[in-house]
């Protein structure tokens, strides 16, 4: 076999491996050795004198010495230490009270709840579990339809991957080259459109058909002054975190490393703030950043080491050979590798999809003129199709696990499908109008 096809055989037993179960990163980091040895081999040679253990000790040592990727865990940190400090009660509260005239309130307080919540934490699988417990009952109670409570929980959760600050945007920007605070800047807008867009259709469900969504019948008055208070009290401290950290980064007066760092100590202080730090939670939040950022960090050096023996054999070439031999244009080839992404997303992880296989793209874009930062924001976009397409989206197993069994999979699948379609709609309004995502980036820093 030529080294090409041995490439490619390369990448198929890492997807097969993949499917049944592997873990990732040594996965990558295995087939990266393994095959790295062939492909560096001399006759006659130690069997430690192969450069393929010098690709990847200087691989780890590249990894963990990016800066970029320093301020992965201090995101972390914050999120979960935001998500111990158990203000996301108080906060669906104040803004159930806030949007109460509002067609649909208690599905819009749930979706701008998951929205704020989401871009302080980034954790998919934490908003959506919290707010299955938190929301859902209460919806149910309220004679919410059950498929649009699902879906709107389950839309909601999903919107930390693409709201800055997100370990998303983080991770891509460190595979693409590109600047994290261009990308942020960029997936700013098309984040909160999309959360619009989803606000916007639970509001048209509620007049259309208010059976699905009823206002509710609560007797109790709020004044304008009780209103005020119980949003200065859970919704603005949390607010005004997320936009000191995004504004030091987008303004300049910080890096993303250091308005991590300041937003990991917000955390610390809004919990003490709200008297629920303890010990216990403080370590536990300290474990699960360092768990995550070690899973994040050896995906990079399996990821590094992999796609380096991959091009050596010619792997790259040959994907980029038939994917200009197709004769595509800009716009096809944008919708054949957001299609790809798409169907990887059924059994991929995102960080799986964005440290493999999204750098098997991004050598393909400057042939197409594509910008690498527009590419970013409809990878992040079509990121959250992943968790809401049947049968595997991930947000509905979450939201199942701590629903009661009355509440059917089935149901849940059903009520995301409204959200996937606004999805895939945002996509289509980013694909025609560019300047959603460019223009703040370019406004910004030319």
């Amino acid at each position: 076999m030529s080294d090409p096809v041995i490439a490619l055989a390369m990448l198929g037993i890492l997807v097969a491996t993949i499917m049944i179960g592997f873990p990732v990163a040594f996965t990558l980091m295995a087939l990266g050795v393994g095959f790295g040895y062939y492909a560096y081999f001399q006759p006659a040679q130690a069997f430690f004198d192969n450069r393929v253990f010098y690709l990847l000790t200087q691989n780890t040592f590249t990894v963990l010495n990016n800066d970029a990727l320093v301020s992965i865990p201090l995101f972390l940190l914050m999120g979960y230490l935001i998500e111990r400090a158990n203000i996301l009660d108080n906060l669906f509260r104040s803004l159930q009270i806030a949007t109460r005239h509002v067609p649909g309130s208690l599905a819009v307080a749930t979706l701008a709840t998951c929205a704020l919540f989401a871009t302080a934490t980034g954790i998919v699988g934490a908003v959506v579990t919290l707010m299955g417990l938190l929301a859902m009952p209460q919806m149910v109670k309220a004679g919410y339809d059950n498929r649009l409570a699902s879906g709107v929980i389950c839309a909601g959760g999903c919107l930390g991957i693409l709201i800055p600050p997100s370990i998303m945007l983080i991770v891509y920007a460190a595979q693409a080259g590109i600047s994290v605070v261009k990308l942020y800047a960029a997936a700013f807008f098309p984040g909160f459109l999309l959360a619009g867009l989803y606000i916007v259709y639970v509001i048209v469900i509620a007049i259309v058909k208010p059976s699905l969504a009823p206002p509710l019948k609560e007797k109790t008055t709020y004044t304008l002054a009780e209103v005020s208070r119980l949003l200065m009290i859970s919704f603005f401290p949390l607010a005004l975190l997320i936009i000191s950290v995004l504004g030091a980064i987008m303004f300049g007066l910080a890096t993303p490393t250091e308005a991590a760092a300041v937003g990991a100590l917000g955390g610390f202080l809004l919990a003490l703030a709200y008297r629920s730090l303890t010990w216990e939670r403080l370590r536990e939040a300290v474990f699960l950043t360092a768990r995550t950022s070690a899973m994040v960090c050896w995906l990079f050096v399996g990821s590094a080491t992999f796609a380096s023996i991959f091009s050596y054999l010619g792997g790259e070439g040959i994907i980029k050979d038939f994917v200009l031999g197709m004769d595509l244009n800009a716009i096809t080839f944008l919708i054949a590798s957001q299609f790809i992404i798409f169907l990887l997303g059924w059994p991929l992880e995102w960080t799986e999809i964005i440290i493999i296989f999204v750098p098997i793209f991004l050598p393909l874009l400057p042939h197409f003129n594509i910008d690498p930062i527009l590419f970013g924001v409809l990878v992040a976009l079509n990121l959250q199709t992943a968790f809401l397409s049947p049968p595997m989206a991930m947000s509905a197993y979450y939201l199942k696990g701590v629903s009661p069994p009355s509440l059917l999979l089935t149901q849940i699948f059903r009520g995301c499908m409204p959200f996937l379609y606004i999805v895939l709609l945002c996509m289509l309004l980013i694909y025609v109008f560019p300047g959603v995502a460019l223009w703040l980036p370019g406004r910004m820093y030319g």
